[in-house]
């Protein structure tokens, strides 16, 4: 209850200098109290000097009683955006929290070194933290504001999506600024507790934030105030924070200028509040004066909050999103004042009063004038070029207007004079700062250019002069010119480096927003992780973060860089460089998060999300803008940067090797030995690939190229340089890192004297001594690279064994070996062992190369060792041999074994330098197969024992490579696709099974003497049948997961095979029927392939879809294909069209097989080039179908596309409809429709003659026929692009004419149309045929419209009669489409009465707009009148022949509906006709019958909306009662629900080979089951509305228009609860078909048929609320629907599921492994699954628990007591 007097003194409101907030309070109730509240004034010097007053008696103390209940909760119930609000800010609090909790302590870091690189590091990361923390502390404190802004009004107003964006803003950010402040704490210098202050304040802000959290929940109930207090702390510590870094860029003096104007424009609205109370005390009404004391209330809480706004963002008033922030504020004071004025002038009629009031108010607006102002110059403030830019753009005006002034002398002087003036302001300017300029000479280049610009501005004047006196002297004219041209050059030349400062200024500004930028869209980012339910989508955000947060230390580090040093050309071409290279991740990023966004389940994240994107969108633009003038401004200077960089790279990799003398280098924190040798293996590559690309160009002589390819040079050197310090700091041998540092200079020495020679070169292209210098200092940088690599851990190892392996090989090079000492068993064992081992050390090197340096560096040496025993024991077995022949073959094939050794040790050094380079990993997996190869073959050689043994010992070495394939199955092999794979091994499996049943068996029996033997083969034998059979059924797993492919091939192949069945029986339709059909299907697979070409790349996931698509139209295509060929004449064409329709088939198949692999491996590059040949071949085979089609009936196959290219230029001309409806249509140049209308006529008789051929031409033969149907084509295509060009060049100032023209166009477009397919039903068919006379009609048509398109384009000009003529073609029109109306053709579609009846109020607007234009006669108003008869009177009559033929409608109804739709047409004709006769004849008497006719018009149209409803019978209802909106959405929640069942009506189970019937038996009872489920809630949403209807009936809903609020909640209820229906059901549906197709489990089909059957409980809760238990609908309702049905249906679901989980658990006991580590394995796996499950299982019951708690908080009363 709330008790308030306006009887107070006046100087008790308000003081001049304070402002009191006003705020109800809620939920407080106490005891009334009986006082005075006329205290006693206190007086004051107010901010005008003494003022009057009067002394009265005050009236008796007011008071007033309500009785009856109060409102004794705590709190209102809180909204769902109120809710989604507590949610955020609970997420929000957690985040805080979490924050406030990582502050306690700063980062622990690595010990750093104290060399260069090290130095540099340190401070790259304190200015990239500092930059972080900043952009995040601009956002909190935007975000702050905004929550401040956002809060301001009424709770039912405020947008609480805003508010929780604001307030994720706020946390994201505090979160990610967390991070940062513990890394600069644990970087900053050593001085006492500065890292500890600075965690400090960052503490203090996070505490800040959450006060404001607290205080702004909806449930908080804090005043006002506490919200603006806690905003101000933390303003308060944000500036803390930011002074603590470094980075409090406003100074004190700034922010007390603003906190004085903000608080200045408090005072001013103080003094309004008080001149607006003196209004209210005078105000009689009491109405009017509530809205005074409101508006006043409202003016004085805009204005404290602006304070506050103030407050919070003044220490980042320089972010762009702070200042647009305390500009919202300045809004809402300005707003308020403004409704604060209206409130008064409406509340009095006291002139003093008002004029007291108006003053008040102009002094605020003052005042926050002054405010913005101040805001807005802090971005230019302390620019030192100020003094050129006014200046130089003065002269650059002048010079340009000087010349329009030629003739008038007086003008011409004063311009001069202005000129002069400007000139000498500039050049003051350049001589004060020569004068300053401590380099003496930039000094005399300053004086040198001010002078030149003094003599360029006195021969300015004088030729000004010369042709002010001689206006018409040509010569003095050409003076002029040349003297304007020569000051505008002297003026650039003078200013040039001014011009260059402000560029090179606002590229810094510009990077710097873009970095913030970047950083809010990370944060935005990660804080949207969360509730991003598309895992895709969100993949893709993350990376593209990742590549921008790469890029934003470049950006940040070119700022700084040019900041510091303002005159560094490198430097400002650093900044430049960062600036373009982040352009493009930025971008990609920019594309994510849009792409992101309506993926986010989370409202105030996506929204954060999207307007960081924005945000990040609009930095990027300024920043291309920014970058690009500032590389045209600052010049070619990329070698000379280039050179500098080096030169530094070279001076930190010797310092570098000072601190490693000393032991003192360290690396930095990151680095690792193995990143950076691959970092170093890698960039040594990119340094090549440039410094080839630099002697190039610089031979070439492109200064350009040369420069972009010094730049990349030396960008690639300093990660190279980096790479090699990283490397040296972590190796732990002293020697190796001085050798890597020492190779680095040489490296770096080398390519400064590369670019060097490079500049040079440039200067003599042609010059062949430099050309030489420049391949020798090139040559010599190659070596030092190489060195440099060979430095890497493990590479000198390699070289070592490739050393050894060399040494050894000389033992081949002697004539003749020695004769061998032992004997041949012994000799060939040792060389059998010698190569085991040999071909395991090759593996083992292969493994290496995997792993870390160390490891390969091992691995290379045991391999060089086990090569020397091989080599010996092959030498051994050479002298063993017989013959000089038999020894030379054995030493050849040692030699390719010492080759192929050396191949694979070099393989091994490339791939480890440099893992990720393009097929390396296939090369050293040739190079072992070599090697093995190699052994193979001398053993071979060398081996003359049993038959057999040597096969065996060959294969169990390459069954050794091979084993180690399998170890990394993600690189590709061969160049075979997934599905080839799939069936090869299938294949190559059985044939492994009967080849070890062989081996088992011949071993047995042919060395029966060794049968200790036999048990272990038989064992060795089972042990590969079973591994046989494990792979046998994981490929059987594999394809039954594309089974679905393979039914979409068994289709195509079937629709295939159906074509050579014969001639088929009497078809019933002609060729040309057929041939329509066939074309229509083809170019739906055609655009079908292409689609699948695009989702290939872009998203795999959806090729299964389009697979299936193309299956089907693949059956129709062969079902009339068939029917085509048996048509066609001769019968060569029936077999072309048969044949290749066919091979369009096997095309089809191959591409669907394709998207299948692809679907399986989305990432497979190879099969993504397949589908894609596979798909241009699908569209080539359509276009083979189409021309044999063509073959058959050429004439007809012309008349087809000629009718699809007209039917796109219909819908062309619409959509331009819409563009100048919009008034949007304008013309690309300044011409006007006189341009156009001579080309308009002569391609309008172009048509008409084409039009004579077309029409003749269904007599004659196919091929004139054809040339006539494309002539016509081309030409209306031609036509329509003139007359839109004429409809443009009217301008969009004048819509309505334009679409008149326009319409004109489209109604002979349509009527060729007509024509065309009147010409192809009549092609080869007898003069007396019905077709005949269709044609003659349509050709009649087709010239009435071109003539009338003629008279519209002779009368567009004619603003007297154009509306004439425009109303003459829409009454011809209206009739074309009331003779369609009145044809027997039933519509394509049907449509619902509703739709109908509305389509009958566009005939009552155009109607009374027809009776307006005949009244004033004006021919804009006819004009408009013209366009909307057209669309009303064809809208009205297509509505009303579809919902005639609807199928429930009665003969009767039907006859009757489209008797009054023509009846309603010719009365709207006939009063159309009649405003024509008035428009020719306007006298007052036929005026007057204008109500005749348009009472006959809504006679009809009452008919007419009569017939409709009888179309309902007697369940109609109005479509405009707000109760029918229920029945709408529970019809649209049935037809979603059918729309599902179809989808379960297409499905077949999948199918698996060697599978239990059981199994199948479940997938169909799924399917009976989910489709029961499907109908049955169909059939319950349908009779619930019904039940809805029946209410409406009644009178219980939508009668009494005190419930209306009431009605409306339940209708709400009954939508809600009928989506949810819809919903659950389309959900069970998704189940079933993912079930049946082996994707889902049962438990997911289980609970979405209990989700349906809980979801159709709650319906018929809703649906009892208000209806009788013993009504008819109720009944159906409840026994039909939910009694039987749909419980009946979803019981059998789940008793089939659960049976099927139950059987499948049981089938799973059965399939135990036999193999002893597999058993243990699956045990394993097995106890681990049942933990995870119960563990999964107590998480979703509580979870289940407290949706079911939240739900029921909200449920309506008659819900929760139903369910109790």
């Amino acid at each position: 209850m709330l008790l308030f007097s306006i009887h107070q003194p006046v100087s008790q409101l308000k003081q001049s200098s304070l402002s009191t907030i006003l705020q109800q309070q809620f939920n407080r109730t106490g005891k009334v109290e009986h006082g005075s509240v006329a205290l006693p004034a206190v007086m004051r010097s107010g901010s005008s000097g003494p003022e009057t007053f009067n002394i009265g008696i005050m009236p008796s103390p007011q008071q007033q009683v309500t009785i009856g209940q109060m409102h004794r909760g705590h709190m209102p119930p809180l909204t769902s955006a109120q809710q989604a609000l507590m949610g955020t800010i609970n997420t929000s609090m957690h985040a805080v929290q979490q924050a406030q909790a990582d502050l306690s302590e700063v980062d622990n870091l690595p010990p750093l070194g104290q060399d260069m690189a090290s130095r540099v590091w340190v401070q790259n990361k304190v200015d990239e933290s500092k930059h972080e923390i900043h952009s995040q502390v601009d956002a909190i404190t935007a975000g702050t504001a905004s929550v401040v802004n956002l809060t301001a009004g009424d709770p039912v107003d405020t947008d609480y999506t805003a508010v929780g964006c604001a307030i994720t803003t706020i946390s994201s950010n505090l979160t990610e600024m967390s991070k940062g402040v513990k890394l600069l704490a644990a970087l900053m210098d050593d001085e006492v507790g500065s890292g500890e202050d600075l965690l400090k304040a960052a503490r203090t802000l996070a505490s800040a934030v959450s006060d404001l959290l607290k205080a702004v929940q909806p449930t908080s109930g804090e005043p006002r105030q506490t919200v603006l207090t806690a905003a101000g702390s933390i303003g308060q510590a944000s500036g803390e924070l930011l002074r603590q870094i470094g980075e409090n860029e406003t100074d004190e003096r700034f922010q007390d200028v603003l906190m004085s104007l903000a608080k200045a424009v408090a005072n001013a609205a103080a003094m309004l509040v008080l001149k607006a109370k003196n209004v209210a005390q005078v105000a009689e009404d009491t109405v009017l004066q509530n809205r005074v004391i409101a508006a006043a209330t409202q003016c004085a809480l805009s204005t404290s909050q602006l304070v506050a706004c103030a407050k919070v963002v003044s220490p980042t008033i320089s972010s762009p999103v702070c200042q647009e922030q305390l500009i919202e504020a300045g809004k809402l004071v300005d707003r308020s004042v403004e409704n604060c004025v209206r409130a008064c002038q409406a509340a009095t009629d006291d002139t003093e009063l008002l004029k007291q009031v108006g003053a008040a108010a102009s002094i605020v607006s003052q005042a926050l004038n002054d405010l913005l102002q101040h805001v807005r110059q802090f971005a230019s403030r302390g620019e030192p070029i100020g003094r050129y830019d006014q200046a130089t753009d003065t002269i650059m005006c002048v010079t340009e207007s000087i010349f329009s002034s030629m003739g008038d002398a007086g003008e011409m002087v004063r311009q001069a004079r202005v000129l002069a003036q400007a000139t000498s302001d500039l050049v003051n300017a350049m001589r004060s700062d020569a004068e300053a300029e401590i380099d003496m000479d930039n000094s005399k280049k300053l004086l040198a250019a001010a002078k030149l610009l003094a003599d360029s501005t006195a021969r300015m004047v004088e030729a000004a002069k010369g042709a002010a006196a001689n206006p018409e002297n040509e010569d003095q004219q050409q003076r002029l010119r040349e003297a304007a041209e020569g000051l505008r050059v002297a003026t650039n030349a003078a200013a040039q480096n001014a011009i260059k400062k402000k560029i090179v200024n606002r590229l810094e500004i510009a990077a710097k927003q873009a970095a913030a930028a970047a950083t809010q869209t990370i944060a935005a980012s990660q804080n949207a992780a969360v509730s991003n339910k598309n895992t895709a989508a969100h993949q893709q955000l993350v990376q593209s973060c990742k590549n921008v947060a790469d890029h934003i230390p470049q950006l940040v580090q070119g700022v700084r860089g040019s900041q510091a040093q303002a005159e560094d050309l490198s430097a400002q071409l650093a900044l430049i460089n960062s600036s373009q290279n982040f352009l493009q991740p930025g971008s990609k990023m920019v594309a994510s998060a849009k792409a992101a966004v309506p993926t986010v389940t989370d409202q105030a994240a996506a929204m954060q999300l999207s307007q960081c994107a924005k945000n990040l969108a609009t930095s990027l633009a300024e920043l291309r803008t920014a970058s690009q003038k500032a590389h045209e401004a600052c010049g070619p200077m990329e070698i000379d940067s280039a050179l500098n960089t080096v030169q530094t790279l070279k001076n930190e990799l010797q310092d570098a090797k000072m601190a490693a003398v000393d032991g003192q280098l360290k690396p930095l924190p990151g680095e690792t030995l193995e990143k950076c040798a691959q970092d170093l293996g890698s960039t040594s590559k990119a340094v090549g690939s440039s410094m080839a690309q630099l002697l190039t160009c610089a031979a070439q002589g492109n200064e350009h190229y040369t420069g972009v390819a010094a730049r990349e040079t030396a960008q690639a050197l300093k990660t190279l340089a980096q790479a090699a310090r990283g490397v040296a700091a972590s190796t732990t041998d002293p020697v190796a890192a001085h050798a890597m540092l020492d190779s680095a200079r040489d490296v770096m020495e080398g390519s400064a004297m590369l670019i060097q020679e490079a500049k040079q070169a440039l200067a003599a292209p042609g010059d062949a001594d430099s050309q030489q210098r420049l391949a020798q200092v090139a040559k010599a940088v190659s070596h030092s690279l190489n060195n440099c690599v060979n430095c890497l851990p493990g590479q000198k190892d390699v070289d070592v064994a490739l050393k050894s392996i060399g040494e050894s090989s000389k033992k081949l090079l002697v004539d003749l070996l020695p004769p061998s000492s032992k004997s041949f068993q012994e000799a060939q064992s040792e060389l059998n062992q010698a190569a085991a081992d040999l071909n395991q050390s090759a593996g083992e090197v292969v493994h290496a190369t995997r792993g870390q340096s160390g490891e390969l560096a091992a691995a290379s040496g045991k391999f060089s060792d086990d090569f020397d025993e091989f080599l010996d024991a092959g030498i051994e077995m050479a002298g063993q041999a017989q013959t000089k022949e038999d020894q030379i073959q054995v030493i050849g094939n040692l030699k390719s074994i010492s080759m192929a050794s050396s191949k694979l040790l070099l393989a091994a050094k490339s791939l480890s330098v440099d893992p990720g380079a393009p097929n390396a990993k296939n090369l050293l997996a040739a190079a072992a197969r070599a090697v093995t190869e190699s052994i193979n073959q001398l053993i071979t050689l060398c081996t003359q024992q049993a038959p057999g043994q040597k096969e065996c010992d060959n294969a169990l070495r390459e069954l050794e490579t091979v084993k180690g394939m399998l170890d990394n199955p993600n690189e590709p092999v061969s160049d075979l696709s997934y599905f080839d794979c799939i069936e090869g091994v299938m294949e190559n499996s059985k044939v492994l099974g009967e080849s070890m049943a062989g081996i088992s068996q011949n071993a047995k029996t042919g060395d029966l003497l060794a049968s200790h033997t036999h048990d272990a083969i038989t064992e060795a034998a089972q042990l590969m049948k079973e591994a046989v059979d494990d792979i046998m059924v994981t490929l059987n797993e594999a394809a039954s997961e594309v089974g679905m492919v393979g039914g979409m091939v068994d289709s195509i192949a079937e629709a295939m095979s159906k074509l050579d069945e014969g001639t088929p029986a009497d078809p019933k339709g002609t060729f040309v029927d057929y041939q329509t059909t066939v074309v229509k299907y083809s170019k739906a697979i055609a655009v079908t392939a292409q689609e699948m070409m695009t989702k290939s790349v872009t998203n795999p996931e959806e090729l299964g879809g389009l697979a299936s698509q193309m299956t089907n139209d693949y059956g129709h295509l062969a079902l009339q294909g068939r029917m085509a060929a048996a048509t066609a004449e001769p019968e060569e064409i029936g077999f072309q069209i048969k044949t290749r329709v066919q091979e369009l088939g096997h095309g089809c198949i191959f591409l669907v097989q394709k998207a299948g692999a692809l679907q399986i491996c989305p990432t497979d590059s190879y099969t993504k080039r397949e589908l894609i040949e596979c798909a241009r071949a699908v569209t080539e085979k359509v276009s083979l179908v189409l021309s044999a089609l063509q073959a058959g009936n050429k004439g007809t196959q012309a008349c087809i596309t000629a009718a699809s290219a007209v039917s796109g230029i219909i819908a062309d001309l619409d959509t331009t409809i819409m563009f100048a409806t919009a008034g949007t249509l304008n013309a690309e140049n300044n011409e006007s429709f006189a341009d156009h209308r001579e080309n308009i006529l002569k391609t309008a008789k172009a048509l008409v003659e084409d039009t004579k051929l077309l029409v003749s031409g269904a007599a004659s033969s196919q091929d004139k026929l054809a040339q006539a149907a494309q002539s016509s084509a081309n030409t209306i295509t031609q036509l329509a692009e003139v007359v839109k060009l004429g409809a443009a060049s009217l301008g969009s100032d004048d819509p309505e004419t334009q679409v008149v023209l326009i319409n004109a166009i489209k109604d002979v477009a349509k009527a060729l149309s007509d024509l065309i397919g009147a010409t192809k039903g009549a092609a080869s068919k007898p003069a007396d045929d019905p077709s005949m006379y269709q044609l003659k009609g349509a050709a009649k048509v087709m010239v009435t419209n071109v003539t009338s398109l003629l008279k519209t384009v002779k009368a567009v000009e004619d603003e007297a009669t154009r509306g004439t003529r425009a109303l003459e073609a829409t009454i011809e029109y209206i009739k074309q489409e009331l003779t369609v109306f009145q044809s027997n053709e039933v519509p394509e579609k049907t449509s619902s009465p509703e739709e109908s009846i509305r389509m009958t109020k566009g005939i009552t607007m155009a109607t009374a707009k027809a009776v307006a234009a005949g009244n004033s006669c004006r021919q804009e108003d006819v004009i408009a009148t013209a366009n909307l008869s057209r669309k009303a009177v064809a809208d009205m009559l297509t509505a009303c022949k579809q919902a005639s033929y609807h199928q429930e409608v009665s003969e009767e109804v039907r006859e009757r509906a489209l008797r009054f739709g023509t009846e309603c047409t010719l009365g709207y004709l006939e009063l159309l006709e009649h405003v024509l006769l008035i428009l020719q004849k306007p006298t007052p008497e036929l005026k007057h019958q204008l109500s005749a006719f348009s009472k006959r018009v809504a006679g009809a149209v009452t008919e007419l909306i009569q017939s409709a409803e009888a179309m309902k019978g007697t369940e109609w209802v109005d479509p405009e009662d707000p109760t029918v909106i229920a029945e709408t959405e529970l019809l649209g929640a049935a037809a979603s629900i059918e729309a599902a069942a179809k989808k379960l009506e297409q499905l077949k189970p999948r199918a698996k080979p060697k599978q239990a019937d059981e199994t199948l038996d479940f997938e169909e009872q799924i399917l009976e089951a989910a489709k029961s489920i499907a109908a049955a809630t169909s059939a319950l949403v349908k009779s619930a509305s019904a039940a809805q209807r029946e209410l409406v009936a009644q009178g219980k809903v939508g009668a009494i228009p005190a419930n209306a609020a009431d009605d409306g909640q339940w209708s709400q209820g009954l939508i809600s609860a009928a989506r949810m229906v819809a919903a659950a059901t389309s959900n069970l549906c998704e189940a079933a078909n993912a079930s049946v197709q082996g994707h889902a489990s049962e438990e997911k089909l289980i609970s979405s048929a209990k989700q349906v059957a809980a979801s159709t409980a709650q319906l018929l809760v809703a649906c009892k609320v208000k209806a009788d238990h013993d009504s008819e609908a109720m009944r159906r309702l409840q026994v039909l629907a939910a009694g039987n049905a749909v419980k009946r249906a979803s019981d059998n679901l789940v008793r089939a599921a659960q049976k099927a989980a139950f059987g499948k658990a049981e089938d799973d006991d059965v399939v135990v492994k036999t193999k002893f580590v597999g058993g243990i394995a699956q045990i394993i796996a097995a106890q681990e699954e049942m933990l995870k499950k119960e563990r999964e299982l107590e998480e979703a019951r509580k979870k289940l628990a407290q949706i079911r708690q939240q739900q029921y908080k909200f449920l309506p009363t008659e819900l929760r007591e139903d369910e109790g």
